[in-house]
């Protein structure tokens, strides 16, 4: 009697329509793929990215978990679905933790994730400098449109022999005596020499390269010498751009587009029922837009000051607002998660490409923008709630506090958003 082949369920988000696999990689060299799939060094300063909770080794992983904001809600999802590595795009760590116990949210989600086994890893904001990354996912939402980064990446490692480059030229009765003094300070490097002929004169010609604290020296040991320091270069050594890469995006669509579409495009896009809008002044919903300038997340301190019709991020200070608007800048405001979580499923597909369908990768079903519509009221209750106008008449967005009703719903005049 031949049995029927039994096929499980499939649990697992297969990314390109590959099979579920079985395989495993090492964590170290999981978190080396993912550090080259996004270098931590491309993060902000002020940024904590990278592994940030390590099972004692070995640690294999077979299942990467990827989510927004590591909740309880999620991490009781990871162990449930028996992840062995999340990949949170926040950091859940970010400032220091003086004790590990069960009494803050954050302490518990480092004991639930050490007592299962599962590592912690976070990119942030290398994700978001990436040109593969969270803000490149966030314009496609504009329509088709060409983007430069508002703050470019430089290259990390470049230059690694110092800061400044230093050239001057010396007669030989000099020459020996600046080298000699010169070699004794600390952090001079690739310090060479070349014949050069100087108003008819044989001279020789010094470059090195050397540290700001270094150059200081350099320039005092020089100055006391008439004749060479007139003949001395200075030269500030700037780390190159990466092409592509950096904070925020300066997007130049294909031809102008109404307002009014690109609320609807970016709703799509982000499949959110509204968003929050603030007219610049002088504009309408009708008004073109050319130009938008974008950074995922909170964007104020990445879009602040940059020329543009229209500026789209998760959240900015009211005050933010009110300098664009007064600028002519429209905003439209998204809340914060909503303008990161959608990158997921793209990220998803790429990190299978990255890390050639090695691990399965599945995205967190419970993350959420923690800012949601509230549920009915009873009827026997009312709240005080607040009702978005968005008048035609004026340039602005006006909130106008009211009783909300049994049963209704936010509405969103005139502008529809």
């Amino acid at each position: 009697m031949r049995l029927p082949l039994l096929r499980p369920p499939l649990h697992r988000v297969r990314a390109l329509g590959r099979p579920s696999v079985r395989a495993l990689m090492n964590l170290r060299e999981l978190i080396s793929a993912l550090n080259d799939f996004a270098s931590p060094s491309l993060a902000e300063s002020w940024d904590n990215v990278g592994l940030l909770v390590e099972p004692s080794p070995p640690h294999t992983v077979n299942t990467l978990f990827l989510t927004n904001d590591l909740t309880e809600e999620v991490m009781e999802e990871a162990v449930q679905k028996k992840a062995d590595l999340v990949l949170s795009y926040h950091p859940p760590i970010f400032t220091p933790l003086k004790r590990v116990t069960w009494k803050t949210w954050k302490e518990r989600l480092v004991v639930r994730a050490l007592e299962n086994r599962i590592g912690i890893y976070s990119p942030h904001t290398a994700y978001d400098a990436v040109p593969h990354g969270v803000n490149n996912w966030l314009a496609k939402g504009l329509g088709a449109c060409t983007s430069v980064p508002l703050h470019p990446s430089t290259a990390p490692s470049s230059p690694s022999e110092g800061t400044h480059r230093v050239e001057f030229c010396a007669d030989a009765e000099h020459l020996d005596a600046v080298l000699s003094k010169i070699k004794g300070i600390p952090d001079i490097s690739c310090l060479t020499t070349l014949p050069a002929r100087v108003e008819g004169e044989e001279q020789t010609r010094v470059s090195l390269m050397c540290s700001q604290k270094a150059l200081l020296e350099v320039v005092a040991l020089l100055s006391q010498n008439s004749l060479l320091y007139p003949k001395t270069e200075i030269l500030l050594l700037q780390k190159p751009l990466l092409p592509h890469t950096g904070m925020g995006r300066l997007c130049t669509l294909s031809e102008p587009v109404p307002l009014s579409d690109i609320i609807e495009r970016v709703k799509g896009h982000l499949q959110l029922p509204h968003v929050r809008v603030a007219l610049g002044a002088g504009r309408t919903l009708e008004s073109p837009v050319k130009k938008a300038a974008l950074c995922a997340g909170s964007g104020s301190s990445v879009l602040k000051g940059t020329e543009a019709d229209l500026y789209l991020t998760g959240e900015m200070s009211h005050h933010d607002v009110l300098d664009a608007v007064a600028n002519g800048i429209s905003v439209i405001l998204c809340e914060h998660s909503n303008t990161e979580r959608g990158f997921l499923s793209e990220l998803r597909d790429a990190l299978a490409i990255h890390l050639q369908n090695k691990i399965n990768i599945i995205v967190s079903e419970k993350d959420r923008d923690p800012l949601q519509p509230p549920p009915p009221y009873p009827n026997s209750l009312t709240s005080p709630l607040e009702e978005v106008h968005y008048l035609k008449s004026s340039q602005n967005c006006y909130k106008t506090p009211l009783w909300h009703t049994p049963g209704a719903s936010f509405r969103f005049d005139c502008a529809r958003v």
